[in-house]
């Protein structure tokens, strides 16, 4: 048995998840995702380490995609359309789905709001999906005569799985992000008894004593009432898919309880009106990108951070390098963008992980 493991991305980080495992002289990629926190040559994993001739359809047996969000996703259309990969790819069918909503709206992001140079375009991504084949949980599927692979229920967001793979007498997992507490729209992971001779394990809370989800639930939902019972405004940085849409049912379920009339906004809808966000009065929004990494979240936030009656809430883990790490690591008075635009911060700031 010969196992080998070539770390791409979130090696000792959060971001750019890619990982190739090489068990038993089949090569397998794990995840293909971006850095948030780059917009340089560190933002995709560097494919030449896989081949130095970048022959990446005889370097790889198949791609697997555990989850849509874009540090697991990100360079997937790069890989396959610029860098020229033709090989199998694997994700759930909702993966399959939703992956192509993600990359398009970041594409955008990039593109027709950063004014960035753009490193894939929609076809591209129209492209890439078109290799995907879906598979099914707990579905197991014989790559070739000696691979096989089998999904599992990761919890994380709808379609993530953990990937167990098979060659002849050795296995692994490889479990992306899961999660073992269920919430209001997904249930715990949840995964057969293994024999493994690998597991690769994601640790972003690996070293944090986290308080109980409804000690969680109840400071924020206290800290979003004070904060419009004040008249201010809340953002709520998210991806437009998966902590979305709890956060949304758990708001709901409390404006009812608490009759609220303070009105709640989610800018990924289609049409959403821009000019909302200057009216008078309180109100919550859900803004993407999450880590406001750029955006509409990032336009927002240039606005409503220098009023002290304001709270911006992050609902998950920001990766450095972005704005939201920053209000993460401490409270800042001043964000500086770049070298003609810094942001002066009064207002509240709280982080649910």
């Amino acid at each position: 048995m010969a196992i080998e493991c070539l770390v791409l991305g979130a090696g000792q980080e959060v971001g750019k998840s890619c990982v190739v495992v090489t068990i038993n002289g089949k090569r397998i990629m794990f995840d293909c995702g971006m850095h948030m926190g780059y917009d340089d040559h560190r933002r995709y994993p560097d494919f030449s380490l896989i081949s130095k001739s970048r022959d990446f359809d005889h370097s790889l047996d198949c791609v697997i995609i555990t989850h849509f969000h874009l540090d697991h996703v990100g360079a997937l259309p790069y890989f396959t359309e610029v860098c020229g990969y033709n090989g199998p790819i694997y994700m759930t069918y909702p993966t399959k789905a939703l992956a192509p909503l993600m990359l398009e709206d970041f594409r955008k992001v990039l593109v027709d709001r950063r004014g960035e140079e753009e490193q894939f375009t929609s076809l591209h991504i129209s492209q890439c999906m078109q290799k995907v084949i879906a598979i099914d949980l707990k579905q197991t599927l014989q790559v070739d005569d000696d691979l096989q692979i089998r999904a599992y229920y990761a919890g994380h967001v709808l379609g993530a799985a953990m990937f167990y793979a098979k060659v002849g007498e050795s296995a692994m997992v490889y479990t992306g992000d899961y999660n073992m507490t269920p919430d209001r729209h997904l249930g715990a992971a949840q995964i057969d008894r293994l024999e493994l001779d690998l597991l690769i394990t994601e640790s972003t809370y690996a070293t944090t004593i986290r308080d109980s989800k409804y000690a969680r639930e109840r400071e924020f939902l206290k800290a979003v009432h004070e904060c419009v019972a004040g008249g201010g405004k809340v953002l709520i940085p998210t991806f437009a898919l998966g902590r979305a849409q709890e956060l949304c049912i758990l708001l709901d379920d409390y404006w009812e309880r608490m009759n609220l009339k303070v009105p709640i906004y989610f800018s990924a809808v289609h049409n959403f009106d821009r000019s909302l966000i200057n009216a008078p009065g309180p109100c919550v929004l859900f803004a993407t990108p999450g880590m406001i990494s750029g955006g509409f979240s990032l336009e927002v936030f240039k606005q409503w951070a220098p009023c002290e009656m304001n709270l911006i809430t992050l609902p998950g883990y920001c990766v450095a390098g972005t704005v939201g790490h920053k209000l993460m690591s401490g409270k800042p008075t001043k964000i500086v963008l770049d070298k003609d635009t810094q942001i002066d911060v009064r207002c509240q700031s709280s982080y649910r992980q």
